[in-house]
């Protein structure tokens, strides 16, 4: 099956060699389309040299939300099925081949992510969210959905500041779509470089929890308690879980949702770009 690999970066200059190099070598058929979202890094630069060595290589430039800039990229693809990976993340070589092979039995295919840099951030897990019976919670930073799923959700929200790939998830089971775990699809994440982008990384994590709740209501009961302690057994899981529940409280006493109203009256009054991506 044809896989498009789509990007959404911002100021990824340090990162995006490793991660083009890693995307070039995946095994074929595939697409990489690329979409700016207004960096004003080398990034842009760095992407070009490669689009010019490499046809399956696309760039595209579209400002705003994770949501909207990823959006606007998937419009662009021609593939049968929409993967995704960040920025800061380097793809085992085998990456794609092992999505094909879950994506035969599944709809939406989630890989296994390894963090890598600073070895107390390394260990930090995230919590499991639970849709009947399914964890949606995966990352989009390795993941791939068939298009058929994109096409009947209509993408990404682009209302949410972070947890829109939960979102997305939430909304594809909800439909009746299965999604598949396979840890062989590997993908390696870079952790945030400074204490300051980790805790900032937490804080609107714990915002997008929260316009979780905000969008579809009550969600506690879909945790596992025990994975709420168990994934903080350390000073730097109280503190990420300090400052998401920071943002958690910011966004409950904040944010107007559009969801309050009627559909045909909702309109977006906020917008967010997240500075920590």
């Amino acid at each position: 099956m044809m896989i498009s690999i789509v990007l959404n970066l911002l100021n990824e200059e340090r990162h995006i060699r490793d991660l083009l190099d890693s995307l070039v070598v995946q095994e074929p058929p595939f697409e990489i389309v690329v979409v700016d979202a207004g960096s004003w890094d080398k990034t842009v630069g760095i992407v070009k040299r490669y689009a010019a060595t490499y046809p399956m290589i696309s760039l595209h430039h579209k400002p705003g939300s994770r949501g909207e800039s990823t959006n606007y990229g998937i419009a662009q693809t021609k593939g049968d099925v929409i993967a995704t990976i960040g920025g800061d993340c380097i793809a085992n070589p085998f990456w794609l081949k092992e999505l094909r092979k879950t994506l035969e039995d599944y709809d939406i295919a989630a890989g296994k992510t390894i963090n890598i840099g600073y070895h107390a951030f390394e260990e930090l897990e995230r919590v499991e969210l639970y849709h009947r019976g399914m964890d949606i919670s995966f990352p989009s930073g390795n993941m791939a959905w068939r298009k058929k799923v994109m096409d009947e959700v209509q993408g990404f929200d682009p209302w949410f500041v972070t947890a829109e790939d939960i979102d997305l998830n939430y909304r594809a089971v909800s439909k009746g779509y299965s999604l598949g775990y396979n840890e062989n699809a590997i993908v390696y994440h870079r952790m945030k470089e400074s204490f300051i982008r980790f805790f900032k990384q937490a804080f609107w994590n714990g915002y997008g929890r929260k316009q979780l709740t905000v969008k579809h209501g009550r969600l506690w009961s879909s945790y596992k308690p025990q994975r709420l302690l168990e994934t903080s057994k350390n000073l730097w899981s109280f503190a990420r879980l300090f400052f998401a529940v920071l943002g958690y409280i910011n966004c409950k006493f904040t944010v107007e949702s559009p969801y309050a109203l009627p559909a045909e009256k909702r309109v977006r009054r906020f917008r967010f770009v997240f500075p920590g991506r």
